[in-house]
């Protein structure tokens, strides 16, 4: 058996993915809008991979060493190659997605024009709106001997056209389309100002046209001494993979060194050319040499290089519900009671919360309470992405204003959210929080926080420990799990975490929680070794596994003898899978799912043993090297026996989905689950079942009030 047919190469796992979310704007069964969604979100996907995944793999090959990947041995080149390659393929289905999309638009009145479809009165309009809106508000640039060609910002479209003089010399014009001075989508209106017939269901026409578009078409009033000989416009994609514990000074203030760090990586080298229209040889010579960019990495596209503007779209359709996902609301917990302390609820019992089915608020009412809470005496949490209007941040400042002991450790490495962390990092230090920024060579990703609390009994811990980020608005879009426990065990094991990171320190031992990067991974491999060693002494050996992303090799390794050893393994994961299910007498024991639908699949859960064997982990930590080695990640017991049987519930319910779920077969390739009963959304049922169980006890304080009275 060779290894290639075990293992699969993640780069391509994670395009796998990409091609899921794609699918999901192909789908006819998702609502048109909502598919506008799908396609939009394929392309920053695709973005933020070339950046990062693509940007390393260059930044390898350049290097000239040996380096491949330690599953399937390739090497960087390969392994680039063979995304180019599939990226390709994967643009073509892209465009013919858009196109069904934009036709399916016009049967609601919406049609995105080029001047192939204007008509007189129209192409007057926009030529007045240019002249008056934006022509006035673009900086175009010539390139020539005096002029060197201009830094072109990462994501941004310019239009660049190859201009000649009447001598016969030429120059090469670039504009800046994005500028965000003016907007994106130009309604066209003609003589009658718009709105002028009907779409087949009744519906005004609304006609838009992009502004490159406008600007590309009327190039020739911007360089009016010259003759346009081509034109196109074009998007640049940089590398954004910079290691900043690699370039850090310790001299430095290192909150300032990831403000300039930031700045770098807006400069860095392109990894991707995009482009509208065709120039011919010469012309797009020049501009692959003046971007320093490969021809390999160039792509022709024969839609808007950014689409974006497909959710502007939305917002003109919002008032069709046809076109939009049935509304859902996070519901109150019925396991809190209102007008109680949150904090008396969690000491006489552990709570759960599963975003976004409930909602936030008890978590947030908790922080809120402990922030005025006399008898609390200090509050400790960590931060990776927060909300933009944070009401996570707002109690732990409200905390410390009170005279609470406030620590907070913000990663200002979490990738494309510096920004929006060092400014609440700033904020928090003004109000008198204790602010730290994480450890040397390891990102804090832990969603972990800690109350303490003195009362007559002594102290009080009150600890939560969830699998995703404190973001009051990610928990309306991602499935995540929060845990709120009174445990002190747990509570004393989260206050050595604390006390570990405020010493620029990891955890080296721990008995509840599992702490990466030293108490995570040899601590799962032990609970699969547990599971091997029941299912050869004749027992039920079982694992049941929820995550994002599967690479770490030790543990797949270990999965597979596991599955060898006849343990039963599920899976469900969403993202990138470097274990391929299902080869007989080698993984034969795996199944392994992707669950991609209307909400973000995001929590992780970890399942060993059946019966009164059974440990069930919720976790921040999904099955990577990086987070199993090299971040600071916390996973957190599941005591209290009925939020077990939630948990598992769950899982089972994800592994009974035959409607959003994909299966991973032997050979690699993912399919939809045959739907052979009763179809099964699991989102759509967990959210059902949210609704009912509100319903329900809504019905018994109804009744209860009843009696009182």
């Amino acid at each position: 058996m060779k290894e290639q047919q075990i293992y699969m190469n993640r780069e391509l796992s994670w395009l796998k993915f990409n091609e899921r979310v794609l699918e999901e704007a192909e789908s006819e069964k998702v609502p048109l809008c909502e598919r506008l969604s799908f396609a939009s979100i394929y392309q920053s996907n695709l973005d933020e991979f070339f950046m990062v995944r693509v940007g390393s793999l260059i930044d390898q090959m350049l290097l000239d060493k040996d380096i491949r990947d330690n599953k399937t041995n390739m090497t960087p080149k390969e392994q680039i190659d063979a995304i180019l390659t599939q990226v390709t393929q994967l643009n073509h289905r892209k465009d013919a997605v858009y196109e069904n999309l934009m036709k399916q638009l016009e049967t609601y009145g919406i049609r995105l024009v080029d001047f192939r479809r204007t008509g007189k009165k129209e192409n007057e309009y926009l030529e007045r709106y240019f002249d008056a809106e934006i022509a006035p508000l673009i900086s175009p640039t010539m390139v020539g001997k005096k002029q060197p060609f201009p830094f072109l910002r990462n994501r941004e479209i310019y239009a660049v056209v190859l201009l000649e003089r009447k001598n016969g010399k030429e120059k090469l014009g670039i504009i800046p389309c994005g500028t965000g001075v003016f907007p994106r989508l130009i309604e066209v209106k003609g003589a009658q100002g718009g709105f002028e017939d009907k779409a087949e269901n009744n519906y005004p026409i609304r006609r838009y046209m992009l502004s490159e578009e406008l600007i590309l078409h009327f190039i020739p009033k911007v360089f009016k001494d010259y003759v346009v000989k081509a034109k196109s416009l074009i998007r640049v994609t940089r590398n954004a993979d910079i290691d900043a514990d690699v370039l850090y000074d310790e001299d430095l203030d290192y909150r300032e060194f990831m403000v300039e760090l930031i700045k770098k990586r807006k400069r860095l080298a392109p990894v991707r050319l995009e482009m509208s229209r065709d120039l011919d040889g010469d012309i797009a010579e020049s501009l692959y040499d003046y971007l320093d960019v490969g021809r390999e990495y160039v792509f022709h596209n024969n839609t808007p290089l950014d689409l974006s503007f497909l959710f502007q779209i939305q917002d003109v359709l919002r008032q069709i519900p046809e076109l939009f996902y049935q509304k859902r609301i996070p519901q109150k917990s019925p396991q809190f009671a209102g007008g109680t302390s949150i904090l008396r609820q969690i000491r006489e019992r552990d709570k759960l919360l599963s975003y976004p089915y409930d909602s936030m608020k008890p978590f947030l009412d908790m922080l809120r309470e402990a922030a005025n809470d006399d008898s609390v005496v200090s509050i400790k949490m960590t931060l990776y992405r927060v909300a933009r209007q944070s009401k996570v941040v707002e109690s732990l400042i409200e905390a410390a204003e009170n005279g609470k002991d406030v620590l907070v450790l913000v990663e200002l490495k979490a990738r494309f959210d510096e920004e929006n962390n060092i400014e609440w990092s700033r904020r928090l230090e003004e109000a008198g929080c204790h602010v730290i920024y994480g450890l040397d060579g390891y990102k804090v990703h832990s969603k972990l926080c800690l109350i303490t609390r003195r009362s007559e009994n002594g102290t009080e811990y009150y600890t939560q420990v969830g699998t995703g980020n404190y973001n009051e608005k990610t928990a309306r879009m991602y499935t995540d799990f929060s845990l709120m426990t009174a445990d002190t065990e747990i509570g004393r094991e989260a206050a050595a975490v604390f006390q570990a990171l405020v010493m620029g320190e990891t955890v080296t031992e721990s008995d509840q929680l599992l702490v990466a990067p030293k108490c995570l991974q040899n601590r799962i491999l032990e609970m699969i070794d547990g599971e091997i060693a029941c299912a050869r002494s004749g027992g039920d050996g079982y694992i049941g596994i929820k995550i994002n992303s599967l690479t770490d090799k030790k543990i797949i390794d270990r999965l597979i003898e596991a599955s060898c050893a006849g343990v039963r393994i599920d899976m469900v994961v969403r993202g990138i899978c470097c274990l391929v299910p299902g080869i007989k007498g080698v993984t034969e024991n795996i199944r392994v799912i992707s669950i991609v639908g209307r909400f973000l699949e995001h929590s992780r859960i970890y399942i060993f043993g059946r019966g009164s064997r059974e440990k069930v982990y919720i976790a921040s930590a999904d099955f990577m090297t990086r987070n199993t080695l090299r971040r600071v990640e916390v996973a957190v017991p599941v005591k209290d026996e009925l939020l077990k049987l939630r948990i598992s519930e769950m899982f089972i319910t994800m592994l009974s989905d035959n409607q959003q779920a994909r299966l991973l077969q032997n050979n690699g390739k993912y399919v939809r689950v045959q739907c052979s009963e009763l179809p099964l959304d699991s989102q759509d049922y967990c959210y059902r079942q949210a609704y009912e169980e509100r319903e329900k006890k809504d019905a018994e304080q109804a009744a209860g009030k009843d009696e009182t009275k």
